[in-house]
């Protein structure tokens, strides 16, 4: 027997799903489904290993109640009837109730979650771990974000991957790249290295981490001082007067060396930008995710608006959509919204601490292992320890449920009914229930919707099917939730070209340019090397499983790294930040900026890693994002 689903991960692509069942109902394969247009068969590693995840034998598959040191398995009723009582006591004061949701796994009926909070009034938090710098810099430029459709990279004559790691992340966008090139299309890269984006790229430039908006602000300096922006283009603009001034008083010489790169390196860029036909744009997440990675976004983006390859077919700027965009997600909005509080996320630890009138007393999470995923863990975990009552929700015991008081075992991928979108290309999918999940599992739409009917009153939420009804009722939707069980997915109608005519979704219909440009901040004396904590090929997050964490957590530095004429690879060797040390093994790898260190992130405290424990909290310029990279750190020989 094979049904069709599709993937639900943190990740772009939301591949169609073939999954083949035996007699008894058990999985024996899962792979890409050769019917639909962009996943066309294949998918990445990830899919594969996810069935070992949903038969491990370290699944939490019923309700546990912290006793001591100890976990009591207690059953939904009591479970469920003590969540209910907790939060019935604080009915009167709701704000003393955080939830802190995440997208570990995507899907519309775990929206539920968000729309029970918002009814009781609770504390939510703003801003996001992942995506909000470079999120907000695009509706800060464009007033909204929309890609050209993903096959339109096979119209541009030039592609410039401004840092996403083509190897390890959106294997469907890795693919476009390779066939365009295949093609024709020259690939310019930019990055600090610690990518596999020398297979995909025709050209590379090394960049000192965190300056891709001085090296653009570079390219820009010499398109405006040579007279390259054309009259079209300006009119389609606000404040192009100020912007004008702001580029033509820079040095360009400072600027590029502040980046670190050799004298050509603007001439190359604009080689790209100014030559006939259309260059696309790719802008990887990892580069506003320093402190100042909207405004690297922002100046990307101007590069490419101004050299005239925004609302043109074979050009535009890609980055990530909504993951729920295509979707009608009013219903999980409160209709009577109160005044709420809000906690920023990139700073979460500080501020369920400071929390005063009142304090946090409760805290709800689901779909995230923030302990391990915030910076600064030190600080979650004192918060966590400082909250009376913290439910989880979740399928293993990572480094969040650890810190919990009640583990509420939720379904995963395969196991529950849900609609999801997707942040890349177009199309919407349905997922149907292919396995029961193990023990007394379930999804969060039931655990929320149960809970919710304890309460006295009672919140009532919509049901699964309601919800999902509810989503597809937006525009360039034309299926029924029938339909769509039957067809499995379908593409939503959408502009072939984004902001085509440079007709923008500001008010006024014009795009914005940045206006400030701020310096990188220098390294400290003490601490050198820039920590960058980047993606792995083989998990999202922190879904790792804990056989795959043995040994000590590796980093990478580049053989002209200045700290390896100190450093004994022999001995034992600690990464230290003012935070702490964690100790680690080293290995070496070419491309690498010399003064970065690479390390593979989301592995767990309890088996000897988590960076973050090393990183300090700070948000990002734009969109209260969490400003990782901004870590500086020192790596040396101890004991």
């Amino acid at each position: 027997m094979e049904l069709t689903t599709a993937c639900s991960m943190d990740c772009p692509d939301a591949c169609s799903l073939l999954v083949s069942l035996d007699k008894a109902g058990k999985v024996q394969r899962l792979r890409g489904n050769p019917r639909h247009p962009v996943t066309k068969g294949f998918t990445c590693s990830k899919i594969k290993r996810h069935l070992k995840r949903l038969a491990s034998a370290e699944r939490i598959t019923e309700p546990l109640l912290r006793k001591g040191s100890r976990w009591q398995s207690i059953g939904w009723e009591a479970a469920l009837d003590l969540c209910a009582e907790k939060i019935q006591g604080l009915r009167q004061e709701p704000a003393a109730i955080l939830h802190i949701p995440g997208a570990g796994a995507k899907g519309v009926t775990k929206e539920a979650v968000r729309l029970f909070f918002d009814r009781l009034g609770s504390s939510r938090t703003r801003g996001s771990l992942c995506d909000a710098a470079g999120i907000m810099a695009y509706h800060y430029d464009f007033g909204s974000r929309r890609n050209h459709p993903l096959e339109d990279l096979l119209n541009a004559r030039r592609i410039v991957n401004w840092g996403k790691d083509l190897s390890r992340s959106s294997v469907h966008m890795a693919a476009m790249v390779k066939k365009a090139r295949t093609s024709g299309s020259r690939v310019l890269t930019i990055s600090p290295g610690g990518d596999g984006n020398a297979a995909f790229s025709d050209e590379q430039i090394a960049i000192r981490p965190g300056t891709d908006r001085l090296l653009a602000a570079a390219a820009l300096r010499r398109m405006v001082a040579q007279g390259d922006v054309g009259p079209t283009i300006v009119q389609h603009v606000a404040h192009w007067p100020a912007f004008r001034d702001l580029i033509l008083g820079l040095d360009e010489s400072d600027l590029m060396a502040a980046c670190e790169v050799e004298d050509s390196a603007v001439e190359r860029i604009l080689e790209y930008y100014r030559g006939i036909g259309p260059t696309a744009t790719i802008v990887g997440a990892g580069l506003q995710r320093y402190l100042y990675g909207g405004e690297n976004v922002r100046y990307i983006n101007a590069l490419a608006l101004l050299s005239g390859h925004i609302g043109r077919r074979g050009g535009g700027s890609y980055f990530h959509l909504h993951s729920l965009g295509l979707l009608n997600m009013e219903w999980s909005h409160a209709r009577q919204p109160r005044p709420r509080r809000s906690l920023q996320k990139a700073v979460i630890g500080r501020e369920i601490l400071a929390a005063r009138n009142p304090a946090i007393k409760m805290l709800w999470v689901n779909g995230t292992n923030v302990v391990n995923q915030a910076a600064d863990t030190d600080a979650t975990i004192r918060a966590f320890a400082k909250v009376d009552f913290k439910v989880v929700v979740d399928a293993f015991f990572n480094d969040t449920t650890r810190r919990g008081d009640l583990i509420l075992p939720s379904a995963l991928m395969l196991e529950q009914e849900d609609l999801i979108a997707s942040f890349l290309h177009h199309f919407i999918h349905y997922l149907p229930v292919v396995v029961a999940p193990p023990g007394s599992a379930r999804s969060d739409h039931w655990i929320i919707r149960q809970l919710g009917r304890r309460l006295t009153p009672p919140i009532e939420l919509p049901s699964a099917e309601a919800c999902m009804q509810a989503s597809l009722q937006a525009p360039g939707i034309d299926i029924t939730l029938a339909e769509l069980r039957k067809h499995s997915f379908f593409h939503v109608s959408q502009p072939t070209v984004a902001y085509a005519g440079l007709k923008f979704d500001h008010p006024n219909g014009q795009a914005r340019l940045p206006l400030d440009l701020h310096p990188e901040p220098p390294a400290p004396t003490q601490f050198p090397l820039r920590l960058l904590t980047l993606i792995r090929r083989e998990a999202i997050h922190s879904q790792i499983p804990t056989d795959a964490q043995r040994g000590l957590p590796r980093v990478w530095l580049s053989p002209r790294c200045p700290a390896l004429a100190d450093l004994d690879l022999e001995q034992s060797v600690f990464l230290l930040s003012p935070l702490g040390r964690l100790q680690v093994d080293v290995a070496l790898q070419e491309g690498l900026h010399p003064q970065v260190v690479l390390y593979r992130r989301g592995d767990w405290l309890a088996c000897g890693g988590g960076a973050n424990r090393l990183i300090a909290a700070r948000p990002t310029d734009l969109g209260g994002g969490s400003a990782y990279y901004a870590q500086y750190v020192r790596i040396e020989n101890g004991s």
